[in-house]
């Protein structure tokens, strides 16, 4: 039998998290939804810090990797909890044109662009607004990024929030306008451990796609091929595993018609908490932390081994501004007078124990 969390009044906490090395503050804000589900924000990269999820027998752990400090967060950060832009994923080359004119943006990849660049917006502080109404909490995050910034043209004024609806669920909504033409692809790069300890490998994952992008060395995109056959075919439940090296984008199977679809389905078997995905993306990139070595120490004392959190990534596709735009590549282009928008949202649950 799965524990029922007692319900209390939802809540919001502020308390400063320390200072950057410009000697401005940054602020963790906790948003607490009275039914077992809280979520820990800052305002510096609209990082989530801390998000913390009962098991089947109701106990509460973090399920997402962070730090305690500000400074890991400054320096030492793979992108831990923040939002990815003003590009997340790669450009190839760092460079892309827009009307024949070409633009070049910060090649922080080699010589490509990843999420948006060195000073991208997981690392700019954030105007923060939490509010509570109707019982439920969520925080609203803006950001303006100036022309030029990274290399990015058009002054690009973004809001994001967070909110936790009191069903068990934690919805991202983004919202993006400029004053020029320009790119806007946003993610959210949090790196889940649904068992809040040791690794995620025995993880079971789920994506309703039937097709993921092949791709070069460097994560730059070949084509979009069917799973069928390959080691990249999750439309059944399967084990996540210790042997395979994923950093691919899946391209979902639902229409790219702006409204909510399911996504992904992730399980922890151990502990019997389970996420399911759903987004108004065309696509998701699975990343399964296949990079960290053991030299991160994170948040609960532990040292971040391979395979210790993943990713899953609700965004456009890879080096989609490279690209015709069409069906199979959806327009990054985000004009003067029109809206960047996007949604996605996790809905956490449990399931029974192994038989």
């Amino acid at each position: 039998m799965t524990a029922v969390a007692a319900r209390t009044a939802a809540r919001i906490d502020k308390r400063e998290f320390g200072q950057l090395a410009d000697g401005r503050p940054v602020h963790e804000y906790r948003l607490d939804d009275g039914r077992g589900l809280q979520l820990a924000v800052l305002d510096y990269g609209a990082i989530v810090s801390g998000l913390w999820v009962p098991d089947r027998l109701g106990r509460s752990a973090n399920v997402v990797l962070g730090f305690d400090n500000l400074r890991d967060y400054e320096l030492r950060n793979p992108f831990f909890g923040v939002v990815a832009g003003r590009y997340a994923n790669r450009i190839a080359g760092a460079r892309f044109s827009i009307d024949g004119r070409e633009y070049r943006v910060d090649a922080n990849d080699g010589e490509h662009c990843l999420h948006g660049g060195a000073a991208g917006f997981g690392r700019q502080l954030w105007q923060a607004e939490p509010q509570l109404q109707g019982g439920v909490a969520s925080l609203l995050l803006r950001y303006t990024s100036a022309d030029g910034e990274m290399g990015f043209p058009g002054r690009l004024a973004v809001a994001v929030r967070y909110t936790l609806d009191g069903n068990a669920g934690w919805r991202i909504d983004y919202e993006a306008r400029s004053d020029q033409p320009t790119l806007c692809n946003l993610t959210s790069h949090g790196y889940f451990n649904l068992a809040g300890r040791g690794t995620a490998l025995d993880h079971e994952l789920q994506l309703f796609a039937s097709r993921s992008t092949e791709a070069d060395a460097q994560g730059i995109p070949i084509a979009h091929r069917p799973v069928d056959g390959s080691r990249f075919d999750f439309r059944a439940p399967r084990r996540v595993g210790d042997a395979e090296v994923f950093d691919h984008n899946w391209v979902l199977d639902h229409p790219h018609d702006g409204r909510m679809h399911r996504a992904a389905r992730l399980v922890c078997p151990t502990s019997g908490r389970a996420l399911e995905l759903h987004t108004t993306e065309p696509c998701v990139q699975f990343y399964a932390g296949a990079y960290l070595d053991g030299s991160l120490r994170g948040s609960n004392g532990e040292h971040y081994v391979r395979g210790a959190g993943l990713c899953l990534e609700t965004q456009h596709a890879p080096d989609s501004p490279n690209r015709p735009a069409g069906p199979d590549w959806p327009s990054t282009l985000l004009r003067p007078g029109d809206f960047y928008r996007s949604s996605t949202l996790h809905r956490f649950f449990s399931v029974d124990a192994e038989r």
